[in-house]
């Protein structure tokens, strides 16, 4: 089960971390990842980590504004996101990836376990 929380309504510029909670099961052969999606829009990959050693890999679009971490002991993911703008408006989804290749997938089909969302909302 995966638990998405920190959303919210957020400042143009600011900056905002998402958590995501793992129970019940152990992450080390997985993949996590976080995807969004707008309203009217796709479901659109932001971030994935391997959760074996921490490897990441980030969509274009917020590359340099993404940053994806875990922390092993609490089994949780996180994303953080900075110099927010109105397009990072979406509810963003928690995802993990049952490990079948070294690099994360960055396709929704490309996971296994979906957390129930969050919205951010990002206003000036």
């Amino acid at each position: 089960q995966l638990q998405a929380s920190g959303g919210g309504l957020a400042q143009v510029g600011g900056s905002l971390r998402l958590s995501c909670a793992a129970s019940g099961r152990t992450f080390s052969s997985y993949h996590m990842g976080w995807f969004r999606q707008a309203p009217g829009k796709e479901r659109e990959f932001v971030a994935a980590i391997r959760w074996s050693d921490g490897s990441t890999t980030r969509a274009h679009s917020v590359k340099s504004r993404a940053t994806i971490s875990r922390d092993v002991a609490k089994n949780t993911v996180y994303l953080t996101m900075n110099s927010l703008k109105p397009e990072d408006t979406a509810v963003y989804y928690c995802a993990a990836a049952i490990f079948r290749s070294a690099i994360p997938g960055t396709r929704p089909r490309d996971y296994d376990y979906w957390g129930q969302g969050t919205q951010v909302t990002v206003s000036s």
